[in-house]
C-alpha cells in the first residue's frame, strides 16, 4: 500500500537514514545504478519498501491494516531528510 511520496535525493543517503530511525531494520538494498532503487525495512513488525520512481520516492507498507501513527512516524522520518527546511 503507498502512504506516502518525498523527492528524490541519492539512494545511498535515503538507505543510511533508514538506521537513523530508532528500531528499523535494513532488509534488501538493490539497484540498477543508474534509474532505480529499492529500499526494504522493517519497523515496529511491519514491512516497508522505498522504490525511487523518476524524481520522487514512492513509501510502501506491506500489511494495509499498519497504524496511521506507524505510517506518519515513518513518513516523519523520511519528510526530515528529503524536504527541504523552510526559509
Amino acid at each position: 500500500m503507498l502512504f506516502a511520496l518525498r523527492p528524490n535525493t541519492d539512494w545511498y543517503t535515503v538507505r543510511e537514514h533508514v538506521s537513523r530511525l530508532k528500531g528499523a531494520k535494513l532488509t534488501r538494498f538493490f539497484t540498477d545504478g543508474i534509474t532505480e532503487a529499492w529500499i526494504d525495512f522493517s519497523y515496529c513488525g511491519h514491512k516497508f519498501n522505498i522504490n525511487d520512481s523518476p524524481g520522487e520516492y514512492w513509501f510502501f507498507v506491506s500489511d494495509p491494516g499498519c497504524s496511521e501513527s506507524i505510517l506518519q512516524t515513518v513518513a516523519d522520518h523520511f519528510t526530515r531528510l528529503l524536504e527541504p527546511e523552510p526559509t
